[in-house]
């Protein structure tokens, strides 16, 4: 069923109130602002204030959505839940905090979707993860495009992909036992301006192009594994749009949201390198984690559900990115030197 099809744009309009968690983060930012230019009430909810910019929403509740009564309150008087919530980073990030991270995203998960049971919502979205496939689909650089049905039989990432992977079933038995509206949407490496850039959560992209920014011409920069492995990207503005149509659509079942198209890490370092005007090269270090051999999506259902895939190049959205971490860098430096 394509969105077109769907009829739920008349759904969307008596909407009073959307609740966006996870609002402090990067995704949660950028989409509690796209919700309120489109008009509509939005309450943010996180832990943290966001990094970069104040929240466009016109409530911002800070709480900690490990804890029941948290949860309950965020969700109180809201229609629609976009939930984004969770402790997460780039792979140095997870490959090294994977209790810390299944122990507070099942709480998060689990207290989130019967807060919105209790409360009445009437629609709940859930950020899943590529990282819910299975490691023997993603053993080779030359990976098959990955399959909303190739998450079964089970073997997720160990510590981040098992909680996703376990939170969608949760939305799932939700749905059929208690009738919540779930949507489910697996995230594939989104990327843009406001992300974190440094301090160990970054990705790929953002450590990038923090790195090339901080080079001179011909540097070489540091480069995790042997840069063969391969990912596909995402832009943000893309990744809201999409989930902002799933949520808009009538699909219940998980769904894809990412590019398809596959690049090494060698590859995107050269991207980064000509949105910079720089000659790079990578020194490639083999002892730190690169997770998976490659990932890609595979969009075929995404364009049979919403008639839409990503437009935005990964050259645009690089470029757009390293740009604003430039910018941001450049600041930093000022500041410091104004200080001194």
């Amino acid at each position: 069923m394509t969105l077109a099809q769907s009829g739920t744009q008349k759904t969307m309009s008596d909407v009073k109130q959307i609740l966006v968690t996870g609002a402090g983060g990067f995704i949660g930012h950028h989409l509690t602002s796209h919700l309120v230019a489109a008009g509509h009430q939005v309450r943010g909810v996180d832990i943290k204030l966001p990094e970069y910019e104040t929240s466009r929403a016109q409530e911002f509740k800070l709480l900690d959505l490990r804890r029941n009564d948290d949860c309950l309150e965020a969700t109180d008087g809201v229609d629609w839940v976009y939930h984004l919530a969770a402790n997460m980073g780039g792979i140095g990030f997870i490959e090294t905090n994977k209790a810390a991270i299944t122990h507070d995203n099942t709480l998060i998960n689990t207290h989130m979707i019967e807060a919105a049971r209790v409360n009445g919502i009437r629609r709940y979205l859930f950020t899943s993860s590529a990282c819910v496939y299975p490691g023997y689909r993603q053993d080779s650089p030359e990976v098959t495009p990955l399959r909303e049905q190739d998450a079964y039989p089970a073997d997720a990432e160990d510590g981040y992909g098992w909680e996703k992977l376990a939170a969608e079933r949760l939305c799932r038995h939700y749905r059929e036992d208690y009738g919540l509206e779930t949507r489910i949407v697996r995230f594939h490496n989104i990327f843009g301006p406001l992300g974190t850039f440094d301090g160990g959560r970054e990705k790929s992209p953002a450590a990038f192009c923090r790195k090339v920014a901080m080079a001179a011409d011909n540097d070489a920069i540091e480069v995790w594994g042997d840069g063969e492995q391969t990912r596909s990207y995402c832009y943000i503005d893309d990744c809201v749009e999409g989930i902002v149509r799933l949520m808009n659509s009538d699909y219940n079942e998980p769904l894809n949201l990412g590019q398809d198209r596959l690049v090494s890490i060698n590859e995107l370092v050269d991207i980064v390198a000509s949105a910079a005007g720089k000659a790079i090269k990578g020194s490639h270090d083999l002892t730190k984690p690169q997770g998976v051999r490659g990932r890609n999506s595979d969009n075929t259902r995404l364009r049979q559900v919403l008639g839409w895939v990503p437009p935005t190049s990964l050259e645009l959205g690089i470029e757009k990115t390293y740009r604003w971490i430039h910018a941001q860098l450049a600041e930093r430096a000022t500041a410091e030197d104004d200080s001194g």
